[in-house]
């Protein structure tokens, strides 16, 4: 099967990542942490297979199935970050969902979420 046709494997569990709510490469691009043009250069990951950023999704419908060692547990960082981070990865965690929806009516530029500068 040619790459093209197996869509975005996961770099960690090899496994296709099929939904758009289920992407690190879309949280990501969504939060501004990469462009448009790095979308089909970067590597892709579930966002479950990948615990230091999905512990800060504080969303009902998302568990983070992985303890993390206490350096790289959310819980050791400073409060005011935990929080500043847990907001950010959830507000893109949550613009995924509403992606997952309505994507077919946006283009890709207007994915992103609004950022206050």
């Amino acid at each position: 099967m040619a790459h093209c046709d197996e869509g975005y494997l996961c770099q960690v569990c090899g496994e296709e990542v099929k939904r758009i709510d289920q992407s690190l490469l879309y949280l990501r691009y969504v939060l501004g942490w990469i462009s448009v043009e790095q979308l089909t250069k970067q590597p892709e990951a579930h966002l479950q297979c990948s615990p230091a950023i999905a512990q800060f999704i504080v969303d009902p419908e998302f568990k983070c199935p992985i303890d993390l060692e206490s350096s790289l547990n959310k819980h050791e960082l400073d409060a005011g970050f935990r929080t500043e981070r847990e907001n950010l990865i959830t507000a893109g965690y949550q613009r995924l969902k509403y992606l997952q929806k309505h994507r077919r009516s946006l283009t890709i530029t207007q994915y992103p979420i609004e950022r206050n500068q």
